[in-house]
């Protein structure tokens, strides 16, 4: 103990002359970055229709936003249509479907299902406790278009992207800030 003292005023006094010529002088601790995004609330679309299919839709909470994620199997990544509508209808029968929510975005991805993905699934993914999110329910695939209505607590940015792997599919994924 009696070593560590000493070891501790050595290096205080080492430090002292900096410190009076203002060079060790401890900077004011900076704030947390603020959650503050400028995606905007617009539709966004990019890419074309591929053969990859769309195997699972998972949710994720982040510190300023909830995130979707769906997964696509091999092949190029999908294209894609996100836009706030004012109701989710079903792929291929028409019929309006309920996403709870004060707002709902309508994900557009431009490949079909794959064999095991549950395109008209009410709850693809657990979002229970989300900031953000309300619902992830599927809208059907139809004509090699595959659609997912998110649910979200009001009208808010989001940015939409798409990133290649790991292995050899890709993801398309969807953020929404948890204010505006």
């Amino acid at each position: 103990m009696r070593k560590l003292t000493t070891v501790i005023l050595a290096a205080a006094a080492a430090l002292a002359p900096l410190a009076q010529a203002g060079v060790a002088s401890a900077a004011p601790a900076s704030p947390l970055p603020t959650c503050a995004s400028h995606w905007g609330a617009g539709a966004k679309h990019a890419g074309a229709m591929v053969s990859s299919r769309v195997l699972a839709v998972r949710a994720g909470q982040h510190r300023c936003f909830d995130r979707l994620v769906v997964d696509l199997g091999s092949g190029p990544a999908a294209g894609f249509r996100v836009q706030y509508v004012r109701r989710i209808i079903a792929d291929g029968s028409g019929r309006t479907l309920h996403v709870r929510g004060g707002a709902r975005l309508l994900i557009t991805i431009m490949a079909p299902a794959g064999r095991h993905y549950p395109a008209s699934a009410r709850n693809l993914a657990d979002v229970a406790g989300f900031r953000t999110f309300r619902q992830v329910r599927g809208a059907g695939s139809f004509e090699g278009i595959t659609s997912v209505g998110l649910g979200v607590r009001t009208k808010l940015p989001f940015r939409v992207f798409s990133v290649h792997g790991p292995g050899p599919g890709s993801r398309l994924i969807v953020d929404v800030a948890d204010q505006p």
